[in-house]
């Protein structure tokens, strides 16, 4: 099968990552973590299936991640955890908002405004 014809397969658990809202690739592109040009080389995962990140997203409808360890939440400075949850938060809210478009966008449309900027420059 062409690797195009395989869909997103996640690295970790090896499952299709079926929606634009379970994908931690798209999630870390929106939020300005993942450069344009790389997107389409990088591996893909669910957001479940990396916690360091999905712990830090504070939004109904979404099952609160909880990790323990050296890189939970808990164990970060309360303004860093506060700015990183806010940022991916509203990352995530972003997914939500491009799976509700109708029809295909250009894929440059779907960063965060000020994320968008950056690229730009």
């Amino acid at each position: 099968m062409a690797k195009c014809d395989e869909g997103y397969i996640c690295e970790v658990c090896g499952k299709d990552v079926a929606s634009i809202v379970e994908s931690d690739l798209y999630l870390r592109f929106v939020i300005g973590e993942l450069d344009p040009e790389v997107l389409h080389t990088t591996p893909e995962r669910h957001i479940r299936c990396n916690p360091v990140l999905a712990q830090f997203i504070q939004c109904s409808g979404f099952e609160p991640v909880v990790l323990d360890g050296p890189m939970s939440l808990s164990n970060f400075d309360r303004q860093f955890a506060t700015e990183r949850s806010d940022l991916v938060t509203r990352g995530f809210e972003r997914l939500q908002e491009i799976a509700a478009w109708d029809g295909d966008r250009d894929v440059t449309t779907y960063p965060l405004p000020s994320v968008a900027d950056r690229y730009r420059r």
